[in-house]
């Protein structure tokens, strides 16, 4: 980057960080710090909720993912709109209600407080490893731009990040999040635009989308089916998507704090219901539109010559180690696959003939050959060999204009405050409220509340960042890794409220036990899934993970015959 991309960047983010700041003049007590004292519009209640799932990972590994796997990555989000409809109907009137802090609240009305304490643990747990992810991700950008350490670069980002959610609490985090969203959204349409006028000039969006489509990268919709038989091993297809995509949002927006805690901030059951619905509407088309530019980026790509790899940093080492003779061997064969899809396009881009650019797919083989043997040397140098969550980042740095690389770095890091902001506001409200006050000490005053949480907040902060120490290995796209580590858990957090609204006869014990027993289940059935024992997409850990629960609890009931709780008034 050149000095007028780090002054936009640098400039972009003081803005952000100011006026969070000046917005977080909260009370200094829960309601305050945690719930910005539950005045919120349905407008900011949605920014809100966008905010906390549009992370770092979103911006950095969605266009990446689009351009390996194609668009079916939508279809994990065809759950959402069923979802938030059953949360506006059943779960947002009793939290509302209630004027509980957590969701988890509820629970011990309803159960007892074990099942409080072992559903916020399970939640603690899961969102504690996720955000250390999240993290990570814009460590990725200042290590690659700067040549950092990535530990080093870690707890930079960490230490920001840290003294920004504990200097401001939930308000802080909901006001910062409408101007983070206006930036974001901002910088994605431009990147998105100089992918398509950076094409030779006889290319629109209409061929650029043709070339993707052709080479398979527009698959929006999949059937999962292949040899006439369901592949339960496909991770996104349309039944996976809409069956184990309901559970997992209905687990995400309904159960787990960092969401719960953004629509509590609201006025009341209606704004929380207003925002929700909106969010469910609008989610597709945001996330439609990021892969998009993925497919964009690889449609480019046929015009340019691709990286080999798209970590440069790895690419680097290679060069310098014993298997540099070898990389440029794989570098030669790529510029000459390169130089017959040039002439293939250039025909297609004078006659317009389809049929030209099924010509492009035995080249594009050839180049995922030549990418997985540089995979191949960089693993036996002893360098990562994922670069999903590289591809879009190093289309920024390479071929944006001056000014709008700053911006789309300041995105990216926008992006990261805003959905770790809000979840260690969220782990440190549960840990407040669910065990500090509950077991430790119950006559805080206002100000020792207000206190405790901000240590709270640091504590969980410190926890994120050593979990982002151990990210750099993970082995998924950053954007598959948090959904699958949400996808061990949400399922049975999901199944203990659900038993809890819909089946008013069974007891704690027989709840709290199902649950213990479907987690194991779920993180077994992900184990033989990982290792080839079974074929099983992580979406359908959600649905199998709630229903478990749900099944064993009504049969458990009968054995325990312990009387029900009924739902709080």
């Amino acid at each position: 980057m050149n000095v007028t991309d780090w002054i936009i960047l640098i400039v972009t983010l003081a803005t952000v960080v100011l006026y969070g700041v000046y917005k977080s003049r909260s009370s200094r007590n829960l309601d305050g710090y945690f719930l910005s004292n539950r005045s919120m519009p349905w407008w900011l209640i949605l920014l809100s909720i966008m905010g906390t799932q549009a992370s770092a990972v979103t911006f950095l590994a969605m266009p990446g993912q689009a351009y390996t796997d194609g668009m079916r990555f939508i279809q994990y989000y065809f759950g959402l709109p069923i979802a938030a409809v059953v949360i506006c109907i059943t779960f947002v009137p009793v939290f509302s209600r209630l004027k509980i802090y957590t969701a988890y609240e509820f629970l011990e009305s309803r159960f007892n407080v074990k099942t409080r304490v072992f559903t916020a643990f399970l939640f603690l747990i899961q969102r504690g490893l996720s955000t250390g992810i999240s993290i990570f991700a814009p460590s990725i950008i200042l290590s690659t731009i700067l040549g950092w350490n990535i530990y080093l670069t870690n707890l930079i980002m960490g230490g920001i990040l840290i003294i920004y959610t504990v200097t401001g609490g939930a308000r802080a985090v909901a006001y910062t999040q409408k101007i983070q969203l206006i930036v974001i959204f901002a910088g994605m349409f431009l990147a998105g635009y100089y992918v398509v006028h950076n094409l030779p000039e006889q290319m629109g969006l209409a061929d650029a989308l043709d070339v993707g489509g052709r080479m398979g990268k527009m698959n929006v919709i999949t059937s999962g089916i292949k040899n006439g038989a369901f592949d339960w091993s496909d991770r996104y297809n349309l039944i996976s998507g809409t069956i184990g995509g309901f559970f997992l949002a209905l687990s995400y927006f309904g159960t787990d704090q960092s969401q719960v805690g953004r629509y509590l901030t609201a006025k009341n059951a209606t704004e929380s219901r207003l925002g929700l619905l909106m969010n469910g509407l609008v989610k597709i088309p945001v996330q439609f539109f990021i892969l998009l530019i993925g497919v964009l980026v690889f449609t480019f790509y046929q015009f340019n010559q691709a990286p080999v790899f798209f970590n440069e940093k790895e690419l680097v080492r290679l060069e310098s180690s014993p298997y540099s003779d070898s990389l440029s061997y794989y570098r030669q064969q790529s510029v000459n696959i390169q130089s017959q899809r040039e002439q293939i396009l250039n025909r297609y881009a004078q006659s317009k003939d389809l049929a030209e650019l099924d010509k492009l797919k035995p080249l594009q083989a050839g180049t995922e050959k030549i990418r997985t043997r540089v995979k191949s040397l960089i693993r036996q140098n002893g360098g990562d060999d994922n670069d999903t969550n590289y591809i879009f980042l190093r289309y920024v740095m390479d071929y944006l204009p001056v000014g709008l690389v700053g911006l789309l770095i300041a995105v990216i890091f926008l992006a990261s405050w805003s959905s770790v902001a809000a979840a260690l506001n969220s782990l440190a409200s549960s840990s407040v409220v669910d065990f500090h006050k509950r077991f430790i000490n119950k006559d805080c005053s206002h100000e020792d509340d207000y206190r405790i949480s901000r240590w709270y907040t640091f504590g969980w902060g410190v926890f994120c960042v050593v979990v982002a120490m151990f990210a750099y290995n993970i082995g998924n796209s950053l954007i598959e890794a948090v959904n699958i580590l949400g996808s061990l858990f949400y399922g049975t957090i999901l199944g203990i409220f659900l038993v809890a609204f819909y089946f008013k006869k069974v007891g704690a014990k027989a709840v709290l036990l199902s649950a213990v027993l479907a987690e194991l289940l779920v993180i077994v059935m992900f184990w033989l899934s990982e290792h080839d024992y079974i074929g099983l997409g992580f979406l359908w850990l959600n649905a199998i993970g709630s229903l478990t629960v749900i099944l064993l609890a009504v049969l458990l009931q009968n054995f325990f015959k312990q009387p029900a709780r009924s739902l709080p008034a």
